[in-house]
């Protein structure tokens, strides 16, 4: 199985960015832009889970 660096390297780099801004946030005590729990956090993976199935089927339908 071949990693993608340049994928690894996008999501190393995404949890960076949203790291710093969750410190700003909380620095500047302004509410976190973020779900509140972790079962609100899965339901918006399930969205982004779900359309990406879709597409990979929609893409290998024709």
């Amino acid at each position: 199985m071949k990693i993608d660096l340049s994928r690894v390297k996008e999501v190393i780099l995404s949890i960076i960015a949203g790291m710093i801004v969750g410190i700003i946030f909380k620095v500047l005590d302004f509410p976190l832009p973020a779900p509140p729990s972790i079962p609100a956090f899965m339901g918006i993976f399930g969205v982004w889970l779900g359309a990406s199935v879709m597409k990979k089927l929609q893409k290998n339908k024709g």
